[in-house]
Parts: structure tokens; sequence; C-alpha cells
């Protein structure tokens, strides 16, 4: 049976580019969920780990009995160290992952696109470490334009997160330097920003509708816990055991699930990336062109 080749370079609507998304990871699921693991699953590991170790941490720190004496613990000091350092762990490795995330998933679809469906792990491993860096720059670039945006005023956070949510995929697609592509959105996104907009917003919906849904049995679990469904609840003994290794886990796998699902986000925006290339460049068209005159000739 011939698998399905979901061609990248050429024009869509936004219904087109939401079945698109969702068709391209049902048909590459095993190779790209393969893939993906092999490059990102040590450092998912590590981040899950340390999500952990923050929620077991966090627990010495909080104690809602009002006869506790913190100053008489001796190991008080300890927990404290131990809470920074799972910290910085979570923050270290959370970066790590998301930015390795997000580099696997959009040379993943660089070489699908360029090789017509065939994959080249080899090459997809060395352009994401190899370009880790300019991830990691252009990030910055745009938290803190987004940032600083969002804290004079909630519109303009907007209308700058449209085009620069796309600057990732301009520098991989079209090989550009993280500045340049920074510039580049906002002309590729120029005339469209709506059509942009509206698609981003509807798969976000979607991402955080389908996200949640995982972390629903953490709540439940942690409302039996505290006797809310029972109405056995105690008002002024109420100790949140955040070291419930049922609880952990049922976050872990929220966390899990919610890294997972941002995955859709990513696809989407490289189809939209490709849509408004098509609309500028024609450069889909152009290549197609190119190959059946080449075609042709032969």
């Amino acid at each position: 049976m011939k698998i399905q080749h979901i061609e990248f370079k050429k024009k869509r609507e936004l219904g087109d580019i939401l079945s698109d998304t969702f068709a391209f990871l049902r048909i590459q699921f095993k190779p790209f969920f393969t893939t993906f693991f092999k490059i990102v699953g040590p450092y998912l590991a590590v981040f899950l780990i340390s999500y952990g170790f923050y929620f077991s941490s966090f627990s010495s720190l909080l104690d809602f009995n009002a006869n506790a004496n913190f100053n008489s613990n001796p190991l008080n000091a300890f927990s404290s160290i131990n809470f920074i350092l799972a910290v910085i762990a979570l923050l270290f490795s959370g970066i790590a992952t998301y930015v390795l995330s997000q580099a696997t998933t959009l040379y993943y679809i660089q070489s699908y696109a360029e090789n017509n469906g065939v994959i080249n792990e080899t090459e997809i491993r060395k352009n994401v470490y190899k370009n880790f860096w300019s991830f990691i720059g252009l990030g910055i670039l745009v938290i803190l334009s987004v940032g600083i945006a969002l804290i004079f005023c909630c519109i303009p956070g907007i209308f700058l997160y449209v085009p620069l949510s796309l600057s990732f995929a301009i520098m991989v697609y079209s090989k550009r330097s993280a500045t340049d592509s920074f510039g580049y959105s906002f002309d590729l996104v120029k005339e469209h920003w709506w059509m942009t907009f509206a698609t981003i917003f509807v798969v976000g919906l979607i991402v955080t509708f389908a996200s949640y849904a995982f972390s629903i049995p953490a709540v439940i679990y942690q409302y039996f816990k505290l006797g809310i469904f029972s109405g056995e609840m105690d008002a002024e003994n109420m100790d949140v055991n955040f070291v419930d290794p049922i609880y952990i886990v049922l976050n872990l796998i929220s966390t899990l699930a919610q890294f997972l699902f941002n995955i859709i986000s990513l696809v989407a925006i490289a189809f939209i990336y490709f849509n408004l290339n098509e609309i500028k460049n024609n450069e889909g068209t152009m290549e197609r062109i190119q190959k059946l005159g080449g075609d042709l000739d032969s």
C-alpha cells in the first residue's frame, strides 16, 4: 500500500491547514515519533524527573499545620537547597527540551518536504544540534519583544506574537539567521495577519482543550484527597500532600501530554509558513514547473 504524501509547498485555506496538520501527524506518526524520541527523549526524561523532584522538594517547604515549628527543623536549610537545585534543573532541562522539540519537529518537516517524504534522521539530528543556540538566541529575541509589548498593552503583544511565532520556521526553511528571520517574519505576515492569527488561535484552542483533558485526573484525585466530594474536608487541618506519588505521577502524565500536544502547534506553524511563502514567492509552484521541465527534457 502506497503511503500518502502531503505536499507542504502549496497554498492552503485555514481548514486545509488544520486537516493537513492532523493528516501529517497521522500518516507520519511512527517515523516522526521514533525520530523525535531518539533526539528529544533523553532530555525529556531529565525534564520529567526534574519536575517530579521539584514537586517532592516543594512539599518539604509547605506545611499548613499551625503547630509546625520550622525553626526547630534542622533539615529546613537542606530542604531549601534541594528546592533551589530542583528549580534550576527544571528550568534548564525544560528550556533544552522545548528547544530540541521545536527544532526536531521543524527539521523533520524540512527533510520530509525536500526529499519527497523520505526522512534522513542523521541530517535531522545534525541540524538540530548545530542550530541549537540559534534557536535559543531567536527565542530570547521573541520573548523579550512580546513580553515588553505585553507589559505596556495586551494588543501590541498579540500583534507581535503572530508574525514572530513564524520566525523559527523562517530560520529553518529559508535558511536565514536569527536576526534576519526576526525581521522577515513581519514582511511574510504583512497583509495576511488576520488569517495567520485565526489559524494560530484555532489551533491553540484545540491544543489547550486537549491538554487540559489530561490534567483532569490529577485535579479529581486531589479533590478526593482533600475530601471535597465526600463533604468531610477539614479546613483547619488541610495538608496538601504534594509528595503523594500518585499525585506526582498524574501531574507528570499531564505535563507530558501538554508537551506532546504542543507538537500540533509546531506542525501547524510549518503549514502556515509554507502557505504564506507560496502566496508571496510561489516557491513550490516554481519548483514543480522546473521539475516538470526537467522530466520533459529527459
